[in-house]
């Protein structure tokens, strides 16, 4: 095992973590805004009025992208297996 084949799995693991966070995160992302340009046009400041719709659409991202975010964890998990005993010798 060499060194770059360990920075390699590195950034294999960075990537693959972005990719499986980029829904909740964009979702969150998105509603926030939304709710921020509703607060401020409507003048409302209610600090409890972000948080419901964040929880609700991060909840809602997670649900339809698990199936694909198992996946993708059980694909790199799959080629961390069958490299095991490349690594070996």
């Amino acid at each position: 095992m060499t060194s770059q084949f360990v920075v390699h799995l590195g950034q294999e693991a960075i990537f693959l973590m972005l990719q499986v966070s980029a829904p909740m995160l964009l979702a969150g992302l998105l509603v926030g805004l939304s709710v921020s340009i509703l607060q401020a046009v409507t003048q409302i400041h209610e600090v409890t009025l972000t948080f419901i719709p964040k929880i609700l659409a991060v909840s809602v991202a997670l649900m339809v992208a698990l199936p694909w975010m198992i996946e993708k964890i059980l694909d790199f998990m799959r080629n961390l297996m069958r490299l095991i005993p490349t690594l070996a010798s």
